[in-house]
């Protein structure tokens, strides 16, 4: 991994548990061992970094939905499935959403970083419609709506769980969801 591929890796997590304003370019460089004047030869700014960081995570993310439709032809276990690419983050030392996180600083963010970020947003949602209608689970002016709410709710639910440090009420969240019917289940 060189050095580029090593800083985008160590500020992801680092946004992942601290946001958008705990990515500090000194504390970056340091478990990255290298010395912070470095980090400006791959990033100009804080905000080009931010920016190559979100994207990174959407296109990462993007491809984790493709290989989930890819592995299974049915679209209600795809639907099923979507929850365990939030609930992966809190298993890797209870860290949320990237996007969800930096979303929620979204009035202190370059607006460079604020596109990515609702990139990340609006690939879910185009996805989740896309299974949705698949499914037959929503009339086709009505799944983006229901993937907006499944979305929103998944990332809800990712949130109170991190705050509490506790994965299983992200599952019990997740189970009452599909028990209302905004989660498909079959």
């Amino acid at each position: 991994m060189n050095s580029k591929e090593r800083i985008l890796a160590a500020a992801t997590k680092i946004a992942q548990a601290h946001g958008y304003g705990g990515l500090n370019f000194r504390d970056l460089a340091e478990e990255v061992g290298i010395k912070a004047a470095s980090i400006y030869h791959h990033f100009a700014s804080k905000a080009d970094l931010g920016a190559a960081v979100a994207r990174r995570y959407w296109e990462d993310s993007t491809a984790a939905l493709d290989a989930l439709s890819a592995e299974s032809s049915d679209p209600v276990h795809c639907l099923r499935r979507y929850p365990d690419t939030f609930r992966r983050a809190l298993e890797s030392g209870n860290r949320i959403c990237l996007c969800s996180f930096m979303a929620a600083e979204s009035d202190d963010l370059p607006e460079v970083v604020v596109k990515e970020v609702q990139t990340f947003a609006d690939v879910n949602v185009a996805w989740l419609g896309k299974v949705l209608s698949a499914a037959g689970a929503a009339r086709s002016g009505e799944s983006e709506q229901r993937a907006r709410a499944i979305f929103a709710a998944v990332a809800g639910a990712q949130l109170i769980a991190r705050s509490r440090s506790d994965i299983a009420l992200y599952d019990a969240l997740i189970d009452s969801y599909r028990v209302a019917g905004l989660i498909p289940d079959r």
